[in-house]
């Protein structure tokens, strides 16, 4: 019976080593700036790995005041873009936390 509760013991502490290096790695995350383009670099917008937009970009020569909308779908376009990629780095960095377990709904 006692040899059970050391399995779990143990099971508890490679939990929360895992748990530590899921935070750090959330936490270098939010470091990452991830850039998403549109109309071929006209419009950039840069993102932090939180999905937070830090910056945005526009070229002077895609601002027509006659075509707003236009502008609105790049600006559009390139923070979807952007996320896309945030999404993609999320997955590439917190996999490896969640291969071989089997929790759904984790990220």
């Amino acid at each position: 019976m006692m040899r059970g509760m050391g399995n779990m013991q143990n099971m508890m502490k490679q939990m929360q080593k895992m748990q530590k290096k899921m935070a750090q790695a959330q936490e270098e995350l939010g470091e990452e700036r991830i850039e998403g383009t549109a109309g071929g670099g006209m419009v950039t917008v840069v993102i932090s790995g939180h999905k937070e937009v830090l910056e945005v970009n526009i070229k002077e020569e895609v601002v027509d005041p006659e075509d707003i909308e236009m502008l609105q779908d790049l600006v559009l376009a390139a923070t979807n873009d952007a996320i896309k990629k945030c999404d993609e780095l999320t997955n590439n960095t917190m996999g490896q936390f969640t291969k071989g377990m089997n929790l759904p709904g984790m990220f």
